[in-house]
């Protein structure tokens, strides 16, 4: 997987920007708030169809302006793909490729595998359940339609079923067939989710403990729980047990939109126990780990996004990590950083092809 080009129209800090890329390493160099984390995020936008940054679409489109399109070039399989994400005020947005407008954005899911690594990524660790199972359902989705197309269904079924929920507790009123019809196709989709995600984890840990042990240069003990209500039971005795709760809540209480995963250094939680070097290490192999299984999964070698890679990461971890980059025949390269000089010293050791873009 290749981007030849990028075009930006009012997106963020940009007015106009275009960029003609090398099929290797591309790093943009300048001081803070110049807009290099802007150009990455551009890339991952035509990925996904949203910011990694900011999700809400519209805080995307340049102060005082209507709209943003970007645009961009991608090679896949010798094949070329054009892709173009554009948002207006007050409309919703648009994902175009090769010139046809997609009618679900969820069938571009997975046409572009792209990994980034971010301080962003340090949410992972300190924000709530949430986060972890976007990770977790991002990662499967990319190479599992099927998957991303059940969890949307899922999602959906749970907001009709939390307001049946709360009409009944406002109205005084009880439908057991209405929520039974609800808890039949959530069992169903719930039950699948969660032997995906199973499956999943049996596969993905393995890939990241060896990054894991690479990057720290360390034998430290660290695992990835999945932790789950249905371990052991079923979707549909978890939402027949938990009816009554639920009643009060006025919410769906338990079942696969609840699962987390547990993040743990020598069997405790990192966030607590893991310094900030080992929480670092610990992302980092997470997201060169999501690389590895995309890799595997696809067939074709994601693009991968270093933001900031240095205030990530101490020398030490960067050397590992351009080693790694090195010897893993990773595919093209962007990186972000401060310091022009710096930059260019780390990607001269990998001797590939590259070019500096000073904004």
């Amino acid at each position: 997987m290749q981007l030849t080009s990028l075009d930006l129209i009012n997106y963020k800090s940009f007015q106009t920007a275009d960029f003609v890329l090398d099929e290797k390493i591309n790093c943009f160099v300048g001081n803070n708030g110049v807009g290099k984390t802007n150009v990455l995020d551009a890339i991952y936008h035509l990925a996904f169809a949203k910011s990694y940054f900011n999700p809400v679409t519209v805080q995307n489109i340049r102060h005082d302006e209507d709209f943003f399109v970007i645009s961009g070039t991608f090679l896949k399989n010798e094949q070329q793909e054009k892709v173009v994400v554009s948002a207006k005020r007050g409309h919703s947005r648009v994902i175009k490729r090769n010139g046809k407008i997609y009618d679900k954005i969820s069938e571009h899911i997975g046409l572009i595998p792209l990994v980034i690594i971010s301080p962003a990524d340090r949410d992972l660790i300190i924000e709530g359940s949430e986060t972890r199972r976007k990770f977790l359902d991002g990662v499967i989705s990319l190479s599992n339609s099927g998957y991303l197309t059940k969890l949307i269904t899922y999602n959906k079924l749970v907001q009709q079923r939390n307001a049946l929920l709360k009409y009944f507790y406002a109205n005084r009123k009880h439908d057991s067939a209405a929520l039974a019809v609800y808890n039949e196709q959530l069992s169903g989709l719930g039950d699948y989710i969660h032997a995906t995600r199973l499956e999943f984890m049996e596969q993905f840990t393995p890939i990241f403990k060896k990054y894991y042990e690479r990057i720290s240069q360390s034998n430290e003990l660290v695992h990835i729980s999945y932790d789950s209500q249905l371990t052991g039971s079923t979707a549909m005795e978890q939402f027949e047990a938990s009816l009554q709760k639920d009643m009060q809540l006025q919410y769906t209480s338990a079942g696969v939109h609840k699962d987390d995963l547990g993040f743990l250094l020598k069997e405790h939680p990192i966030k607590k126990y893991g310094s900030q070097g080992q929480q670092k290490s610990f992302l980092t192999a997470l997201k060169l780990a999501q690389f590895e299984f995309i890799k595997q999964q696809s067939g074709t070698v994601p693009i991968l996004l270093l933001d900031d890679i240095f205030d990530k990461l101490d020398e030490q971890r960067v050397s590992q990590l351009i080693g790694m980059v090195n010897d893993e025949q990773f595919g093209q390269l962007f990186i972000s950083d401060t310091h022009p000089e710096r930059t260019e010293q780390v990607v001269k050791e990998i001797h590939q092809s590259y070019k500096i873009f000073k904004l």
